[in-house]
């Protein structure tokens, strides 16, 4: 449901008796021209371009949730996607982009596989540089999918001349759009007849744009404090000849799980894979990080080698959990299994429990470490607003 407030608003003259809520919303989504987006004008003459625009205003007005998080979030993420704009001479307006795909959350994942802040599928991702494998996904990396999107962006322009069909390319694809184009024998968005979303994509950055530039207009006071910052963090670098269980990170950086997860959310599960990577840790924890990250690594690699189990003819990860006292879930973790894995008599397992026991163990040596199986997917997509 829609509920504005317009009290001491532009909306209301001051002599006038208050709005009620539904002529409230008429005047606040009467949208006079002109109009543009990154400077091409939006024909808000035609009467059907202004029923689009509309019902995309109505639709994103209805979601006062979602709109309140737009404009808390914005303050976070939008500084610096005008920065890489402004250094690729790029319109400010493309910006907008990131609410219509993902109203800026991290973790956002279509049904159809696009993932992160810019929405981009699998294929493109890494035809424009991101790591997308079973360990690293940098879609969900603002920065980097930041750089890709731009770059993404700036050729469709190349390929179309115009940002308003760069744009609907970036939802429906270059080629879809240019066939459309072709069999229609039009060029402009706003002539052409596409899928529903491609049709709406436009507007609905539109209305974006529309509400952040002016959210007073909508009834949206929010104070200097309301608003989210920048998240800060410093960048280390790591070389890891094997896969390093994140609370060894977080302790390196003298903090929590979680705040590695949420500073570097390509990182999918609870390793960090082997090889080279750069890793975000919190302001001040980057000075003595390499040395405390060798030494907690050092002595895991020592430790866990207490904890291996060799699995016997009959067992089951149900029952091997059942019986040293541990979930099945973390079992999983402990050893990047997914729901569903085989273990078969010999093969090695972690049980890092209290309740281990040693009688159940050979030696050290008859027990090496476990390989690495493909890693469990626990780190659900976000659903949420």
């Amino acid at each position: 449901m829609i509920i504005l407030a317009f009290a001491g608003s532009t909306v209301q003259a001051q002599n006038k008796p208050t709005l009620s809520a539904g002529q409230a919303i008429v005047e606040a989504i009467r949208i006079k021209p002109p109009l543009a987006f990154c400077g091409e004008p939006v024909p808000l003459s035609d009467p059907e371009i202004r029923e689009r625009l509309e019902r995309e205003l109505l639709v994103s007005l209805d979601d006062s949730d979602s709109v309140i998080l737009w404009l808390k979030r914005s303050n976070r993420y939008f500084p610096h996607i005008e920065k890489v704009l402004r250094e690729e001479s790029m319109p400010d307006d493309l910006k907008y982009i990131t609410i219509a795909e993902s109203s800026l959350r991290p973790l956002a994942f279509s049904n159809k596989g696009a993932a992160g802040y810019w929405q981009f599928i699998e294929s493109t991702g890494t035809k424009y540089g991101l790591e997308v494998s079973n360990d690293i996904d940098e879609r969900r990396n603002f920065y980097r999918a930041t750089q890709a999107a731009v770059g993404y962006l700036k050729e469709l322009y190349a390929l179309f001349g115009s940002w308003t069909l760069a744009a609907a390319a970036y939802n429906m694809g270059e080629d879809g759009l240019k066939s459309e184009m072709l069999v229609q024998q039009e060029n402009n968005y706003y002539r052409l007849y596409l899928n529903q979303e491609t049709q709406r994509y436009v507007f609905r950055i539109l209305a974006a744009k529309i509400i952040i530039s002016n959210p007073a207009r909508f009834g949206y006071a929010l104070a200097p404090d309301d608003l989210y910052s920048a998240r800060r963090f410093e960048i280390v670098e790591i070389k890891a000849v094997q896969p390093v269980p994140l609370h060894i990170l977080a302790q390196a950086a003298n903090t929590t799980f979680k705040t590695i997860k949420d500073l570097n959310p390509q990182i999918k599960y609870y390793h960090l894979p082997s090889g080279a990577c750069r890793l975000a840790v919190p302001p001040g924890s980057s000075a003595g990080f390499a040395w405390r990250y060798e030494k907690l690594f050092a002595e895991w690699l020592k430790t866990r080698n207490d904890f291996v189990y060799t699995v016997k003819r009959g067992d089951t990860l149900t029952g091997i959990a059942a019986r040293f006292n541990v979930p099945y879930r973390a079992l999983l973790i402990w050893n990047r299994l997914s729901r569903g894995s085989k273990i078969f008599p010999g093969d090695k397992l972690y049980i890092f429990s209290n309740d281990f026991k040693t009688g159940n163990l050979s030696s050290p040596a008859a027990n090496p470490a476990p390989p690495e199986p493909a890693a469990p997917e626990f780190d659900p997509a976000d659903s949420g607003p």
